[in-house]
């Protein structure tokens, strides 16, 4: 408990640097005021050696304000009420007393700022209405009350104050926390759009050349004109990957610039079942309610959903047919993908990472994928893209 009082209400030490300049200039204002101030109060006592002293104490103890605020604020009061006790002029004495309560209230120790600023009022009070009779300078009188109410609303001033600089402290703090966790969710959801373009680009045109590595070295003794043709498509699809990777890899050298080639869409269909036909795959695709233009970011997710789909098929199904449906609602596009089956080696429909990318990427548009085993022992996956929404955030 002493050292929540000392330190603060989280033991915090706060920062190491003690405020010297500010505090420096602080008591020079302080003991110029008050000696301006003494010359025209003539019944006060005249500043002496034990006043500079108070003057100073009250306002040396501000630099440990930063690692000790309580201390910093009690100090300057108890050095002000022991001012005011020797019947000294009133003067800036309570500048002290000011910073000690901005410092503690700003560190979170507000009830023992309040309660430091209320006991110099009350010790005001005590000396200025019962022993005044018994302290210096002699013959004074008690102080009117209209004193007291101006100590008052100095003292509740003062407080108010500390608090609005308090609130609006938290609020900045507050603000520059939102940005910071803004800017992680950015990072993060940037680091996952990645994750996916590389994992589609990279797996798609892995699993072509592996099919067709397995052609050409099967093929190289007995047809080896076949098994050109299967390293022409091995060449072909290495180049594309890298020339997809590295427009990637660009974005993220040079992050706000504008890619230099268009992202794939739906019109680069025709190449995924080229590539497709090269692994062996015949796919048949049919397209209905019309071909609007679609927005960037609609158009690359349905081309990515439909290129891990067709690589799902490759890798993990039997079928040598597959089936593209395209249809373009007036609220949403639907893309759908079936094969025959069966299974083969691993899991229907692929590991799970690239489902889980073709979700995250229908989800990001607000979109839904299902997924799931056919009855006839074939798979398909079927994608449902709004455009409605879309379209009105970028019309």
């Amino acid at each position: 408990m002493l050292r929540r009082w000392v330190r603060g209400p989280d033991g915090e030490e706060g920062p190491a640097g003690l405020p010297w300049p500010s505090t420096v200039a602080l008591t020079l204002i302080v003991l110029v005021g008050s000696h301006v101030a003494g010359r025209s109060q003539s019944g006060r006592a005249p500043l002496d050696a034990l006043a500079l002293v108070l003057l100073i104490a009250g306002c040396a103890v501000l630099l440990v304000r930063r690692r000790h605020p309580v201390v910093a604020v009690f100090g300057a009061s108890l050095a002000a009420l022991v001012y005011l006790g020797a019947g000294y002029p009133y003067g800036p004495v309570f500048l002290p007393v000011a910073v000690g309560c901005f410092a503690a209230v700003i560190a979170g120790c507000r009830r023992q700022a309040w309660c430091a600023v209320a006991l110099l009022w009350l010790g005001h009070l005590l000396v200025a209405h019962w022993l005044y009779r018994w302290l210096p300078p002699r013959g004074d009188q008690a102080a009117p009350w209209s004193q007291e109410v101006a100590v008052a609303a100095w003292a509740v001033a003062v407080v108010a104050v500390a608090e609005l600089v308090r609130v609006r402290r938290e609020q900045w703090a507050r603000e520059r926390a939102g940005r910071a966790a803004a800017a992680k969710r950015r990072a993060e959801q940037e680091r996952l759009r990645i994750a996916r373009e590389l994992h589609d680009v990279l797996a798609h045109s892995i699993s072509v050349i592996n099919v067709q590595a397995g052609v050409g070295l099967a093929l190289l003794d007995s047809d080896p004109e076949q098994a050109r043709t299967a390293l022409t498509t091995i060449k072909s699809a290495s180049k594309e990957a890298l020339g997809e990777v590295r427009q990637v890899l660009e974005t993220l050298r040079a992050p706000g610039e504008a890619p230099r080639s268009p992202a794939p869409g739906l019109d680069r269909l025709p190449e995924l079942v080229e590539q497709a036909a090269s692994a062996g795959l015949t796919v048949e695709t049919t397209t209905s309610g019309g071909r609007r233009a679609l927005p960037p970011g609609t158009d690359l997710a349905a081309f990515r959903i439909v290129q891990e789909a067709l690589t799902n098929v490759v890798r993990h199904s039997a079928a040598r047919t597959a089936r593209v449906t395209i249809d373009q609602e007036p609220d949403a596009l639907v893309l759908r993908v079936d094969d025959d089956g069966p299974a083969s080696g691993g899991a229907a429909g692929g590991s799970g990472n690239g489902l889980i990318g073709m979700r995250e990427r229908a989800a990001a548009l607000g979109g839904s994928i299902d997924a799931g085993p056919l009855p006839s022992g074939g798979f398909r996956v079927t994608a449902r893209l709004p455009l409605a929404a879309h379209s009105k955030e970028t019309s």
